[in-house]
Order: C-alpha cells, then structure tokens, then sequence
C-alpha cells in the first residue's frame, strides 16, 4: 500500500532528457512532506539493524536521499559529484550512462579503511553509475553494505554490472 502511494507520486516525462528516454521524475515526491517522511522511512527500512559508519549519495538526487537518510540512520554523509565539482584531492571514474560518457569524483579523503558503506541514488538504470561508485568506495577501503534505490528501470538491466551486492529497490518499471 504505502509502495503503492510512492509509485503514484512519480512523474514519467518521456522523451527527455533525449529522444528515447523515459525520464522518471521524483519531485512530486519531494515536494509532498507525507510522502517524502514515507520515501525515507521505505528506503531505512532493509538496512535499521545494518551497521553503517556512512551513506554514500550520488549526485544529485541521490545527495537528498542519502542526506535524509544519513539523519535517520544516524551515519555520516559523503557525497559523489560529477567531474570538476569537489575542491579537495579527489579519486575519479569515468562510465557509460544509458545515453552517454560521465565521470565521477570523490573526495580521498571521505572514506577511511573499513568503513562500512551504503551507497544511495535515486534510480538504477544501466548500472554504471552504481559501478563507478562501488568502484570508488572500495579502492578508498570502504566496504560496502548495500546498494539502495528508489526507482530501478528492470528493461536496463541495471543489476549485472552489480553482481554480489546487496541491492533493494523500492520501485520496479
């Protein structure tokens, strides 16, 4: 039921950002305070009883997940950018989203060895963002927890380049 009521706060805009994709817009989410409290407490849930030391938030939508979750999970915060947007020395990866090339970054110094690490977006497509970041976690020494996301686009099949991983997913197109 309460998945239910998440899943109709979506918007699908098609055709955007280019011909071809189907653009899953959580706004209407974020902007209703009920729906947003039920998003947090859906996405808490797997991982209550899971030790995490920090919860990793994928720019930019992933930032306002992660944040919120980090405060209900009472873990520390630290954030993936795109390319050029960090001051600090950064580790980077570059991938293939569904509809291109991106690069990720880093701060060095944002994960120490051991940390035990849940890594947030708000959609799993390809996968390739999500495997850029694992791939960025664990060359700093993180281990990872678990992968979290709201919406997962199955058609994309996301979930290989994910293999051996805790994934959950709120939502399934």
């Amino acid at each position: 039921m309460s998945i239910k009521k998440l899943e109709a706060g979506i918007r699908s805009i098609p055709d955007w950002p280019q011909k071809g994709v189907n653009f899953r817009d959580i706004t209407p989410i974020l902007e209703d305070k009920k729906l947003f409290r039920l998003l947090i407490n859906e996405l808490a849930k797997p991982f209550k009883k899971s030790k995490i030391d920090k919860i990793v938030g994928i720019d930019a939508r992933g930032f306002i997940l992660a944040s919120a979750l980090a405060y209900k999970l009472n873990t520390g915060l630290a954030i993936v950018r795109k390319k050029g947007k960090l001051p600090c020395k950064t580790i980077s990866k570059e991938y293939a989203l569904e509809y291109g090339l991106a690069t990720l970054e880093m701060h060095k110094d944002t994960i120490r060895k051991g940390e035990s690490i849940l890594i947030v977006d708000d959609v799993l497509a390809t996968g390739g963002t999500m495997a850029a970041t694992v791939n960025m976690v664990k060359k700093l020494g993180g281990q990872i927890a678990g992968l979290l996301f709201l919406i997962e686009l199955e058609g994309l099949k996301g979930r290989k380049k994910l293999r051996n991983r805790k994934i959950e997913s709120l939502i399934k197109f």
